[in-house]
C-alpha cells in the first residue's frame, strides 16, 4: 500500500512540474501588432522596422488590424509569398482584428485583396525561433 501512494505522489509531482514548464513558455510569449501603431496597412513589407527588438519566439502572437473592407490577411507558403499568389492559401483571416500564434518556422503573409500585395507591398515574411 506504501508503494501506491508513492507512485501517486511521484505522478502527482511530475505533472505540476510539466504545468510550470507550460506556463512559463505562455509567461514569456508576446504579443506584436502588425505595422505598430499603422496597423497592417500598404507597404507594411519592411516591417518590423526595427528588427532589432523583434525577435520572434515560439508562441508569439501576432496581431492583425486592418479595414476588413479593403484588406485580409492571408497565410501562404513561401513560393506564394514570392508570386503574391492567395488562391493557394494556408489560412485566410478577415475580420480586421485577427490574432495568430507562430509557431517556430518561417510564416508568410500577403493580403489577397485588390492586388494590394503585389502593387502596395502588403506581404510580410518572418522566421520564429
Amino acid at each position: 500500500m506504501g508503494q501506491g501512494r508513492s507512485n501517486n505522489t511521484m505522478i502527482a509531482i511530475m505533472l505540476l512540474f510539466c504545468m510550470l514548464v507550460f506556463h512559463c513558455e505562455i509567461a514569456r510569449a508576446k504579443i506584436y501588432t502588425v505595422g505598430d501603431a499603422a496597423g497592417w496597412i500598404f507597404f507594411v513589407r519592411n516591417w518590423p522596422y526595427t528588427p532589432v527588438d523583434k525577435r520572434f519566439e515560439n508562441g508569439d502572437q501576432l496581431v492583425f488590424n486592418y479595414d476588413p473592407k479593403l484588406h485580409n490577411v492571408v497565410k501562404v507558403s513561401q513560393d506564394d509569398y514570392n508570386s503574391c499568389n492567395a488562391k493557394s492559401s494556408i489560412a485566410v483571416y478577415m475580420s480586421g482584428n485577427d490574432t495568430i500564434m507562430l509557431p517556430i518556422g518561417l510564416h508568410f503573409f500577403i493580403c489577397g485583396l485588390n492586388d494590394n500585395c503585389r502593387r502596395r507591398g502588403m506581404s510580410m515574411a518572418l522566421q520564429v525561433f
